[in-house]
Parts: C-alpha cells; sequence; structure tokens
C-alpha cells in the first residue's frame, strides 16, 4: 500500500486485507506488552492543520506501538500561522526524513496533493480533509460492526446483508462519506437519514438510499445505528430551527433506543455532542460502540501504517509480528 487516501479508491481485498491486518493487531493490544519492534527505525509525522483530539492520538499510540519515532506537528503556533505553504512544510518533513506523513486538512483534497505532488516520497494516510473523507474513521467502523457481529469469526468476512444507517449532519462530514463508500464495498446497505438542509446536493450518485425521519428508518431495523455530530463550526446559516428541535426529530433518545431491535449497536465517531444528536442513555448503553471504536482505531491505524511502511513484507511476517 503506497498511501491510504480515500474509501472510495479502495478494492474489496485491500479493505479485507486492511481489516484482517488489524485483527492481528488487536490481539497484540490485550498482552503485558504491547509494543512491537515492526517499525524500528521509521519516522511517523502527524501533520495536523486542523483541532484533533481522537484522531492524532490514536494515530501516535499506533505509531509508537510499532515503535515508530513519531513527531507531532500542529499549525497553530507553527510557521503556517506565518503563511507557509504546504510544500515548504512538506519539504520540511522530507528534509527530516519522515517515511510516512498522517494529515489532516481543512482544505478538501490536500492529502492527495501532498501524495501526488512529488513534494515528499513519504507514504501519505488521510486523517481527514474537509469535507471530503476521513477512510481510517471508515474502517474502524467496518472493523467494530464486523466484531460486533461475527466475535472471535470475523476474520475475513465481509459486511454483506447487513443494515446501517448513518444519521445527521451528512452534508458536513467525511465520515459519512467515507463509511458510505466502505460498507457498500463490504456488502452492506446504507440508509442516510437527515434533515432536508443537511444532505449534499449529489447525494443520489452515492450508493445509499436517503430518508428525512428517523423514526422511519429505525421501522426497518437497521443492524447499526451510527449518530454523527452536528458540525456548528462549518455552519454559516442556519440549517434546522432549534437545536432543541433538531434532538426532538432526529436525536437518538431513550424511547428511539427501545425501538431498536435486539442486537442492533449504536455508533458515534466521537465527539458527541450528548443531548443533541445523541442522549446519555444511548451513549452510555450496552448497544453503544463508543469506547469500542476508539479502542479498535488504534488497531487500524496499527495495521494501515504497518502495511505502508513494511508493505513488502508478507501478511504472514504480520502474523509472526504479532505473535
Amino acid at each position: 500500500m503506497r498511501h491510504l487516501l480515500d474509501t472510495a479508491s479502495l478494492g474489496r481485498e485491500e479493505a479485507l486485507r486492511i481489516l484482517d491486518v488489524a485483527e492481528d493487531m488487536r490481539d497484540t493490544q490485550s498482552r503485558e506488552v504491547r509494543k512491537l519492534p515492526t517499525l524500528r527505525g521509521k519516522t511517523v509525522v502527524n501533520l495536523f492543520f486542523e483541532d484533533s483530539t481522537r484522531t492524532r492520538i490514536s494515530f501516535e499510540a499506533a505509531a509508537k506501538r510499532l515503535s515508530a519515532d513519531v513527531i507531532n506537528f500542529s499549525a497553530k503556533g507553527s510557521s503556517v500561522s506565518k503563511g507557509e505553504s504546504l510544500q515548504d512544510t512538506a519539504q520540511t518533513l522530507q528534509a527530516m526524513g519522515a517515511d510516512a506523513v498522517v494529515i489532516r486538512h481543512g482544505a478538501s483534497g490536500a492529502p492527495h496533493t501532498l501524495a501526488t505532488s512529488g513534494w515528499i516520497t513519504a507514504g501519505v494516510i488521510n486523517a481527514g480533509d474537509g469535507t471530503h473523507e476521513h477512510p481510517t474513521q471508515a474502517l474502524l467502523d467496518a472493523f467494530t460492526i464486523r466484531k460486533r457481529t461475527f466475535g472471535e469469526d470475523s476474520r475475513g468476512r465481509d459486511l454483506a446483508g447487513l443494515h446501517v444507517a448513518i444519521v445527521g449532519d451528512i452534508l458536513h462530514s467525511r465520515v459519512a462519506r467515507s463509511n458510505v463508500w466502505l460498507l457498500t464495498l463490504l456488502g452492506a446497505r446504507v440508509t442516510l437519514v437527515a434533515p432536508p438542509t443537511l444532505v449534499p446536493q449529489d447525494v443520489s450518485a452515492w450508493p445509499a438510499r436517503v430518508v428525512y425521519d428517523l423514526d422511519e428508518a429505525i421501522a426497518t431495523a437497521p443492524d447499526a445505528v451510527m449518530m454523527l455530530r452536528i458540525q456548528l463550526e462549518r455552519m454559516n446559516a442556519a440549517y434546522f430551527p432549534t437545536e432543541r428541535e433538531y434532538s426532538r426529530r432526529w436525536g437518538l433518545d431513550a424511547e428511539r433506543l427501545a425501538a431498536l431491535p435486539d442486537g442492533s449497536i449504536v455508533m458515534h465517531p466521537g465527539p458527541m455532542n450528548r443531548g443533541l444528536e445523541i442522549s446519555a442513555d444511548a451513549a452510555d448503553s450496552p448497544r453503544s460502540t463508543v469506547l469500542e471504536q476508539v479502542a479498535n482505531g488504534v488497531s487500524v491505524r496499527m495495521a494501515a501504517l504497518y502495511l505502508l511502511l513494511a508493505g513488502e513484507r508478507t501478511d504472514t511476517n504480520a502474523e509472526e509480528d504479532a505473535r
């Protein structure tokens, strides 16, 4: 794997390979010593132009558990705040000997530009770009759904026959976009649920059904309900009357939680706006996979870094390293 920029261009076997290697990585995290020597001598740069806690820490933990050296770069307080371009920043990292660059950027397409510009030779992983994609989040979501559904028999399995409802701010969500493409690739059926004002104009080209009523979506018995954060920081207009009205019509409260069929799980990429898109009853219920998603995110990102930086090795090597 040379880069991981989106899920729209992933092949089915490639996606399953990442998930299966993540299974090996997950097995190592229950040991007393969780660190592997796999990427010793490699340097991973976390290049974050947007605020992030979970994603940056998750990538940092993943790299360190593979014994890579980690450099954290934040745009705030850096030369970027003085006007330095992405090209100049990238070439500085190249001079420092970066082997992989994990980039989060407010502009859609920035990771693709970095990967194809010739400015650096390092592999690039997209940690979220604008309102475009967030591939590792989709991969960890798929991993979590697969693990909850099939348990220890999950290795090598796809998501054929499963139904996932993605609810909330679809318009501004890179997580929704990545999940639609990946879940569909793995055989799942996807329903998008949102107010009409929070549905993208190009949604007709997406392989998903769109409904505007959450109760209607719940009535179709989804296997997983993924609640999305309302991204108020990206909104420059009134997309719904009030937060209270949004919560009443599109929030997952205790009553809607009880209406879900047995075995359905509740997901959220975080951070959560409790009381807005999700209630405390739903967020803290046994159905909730929020903390599992965080833990699985480290395993999935370990797998992505492994395949990016040790790509010439085989999956047998991954299993041997995990042992």
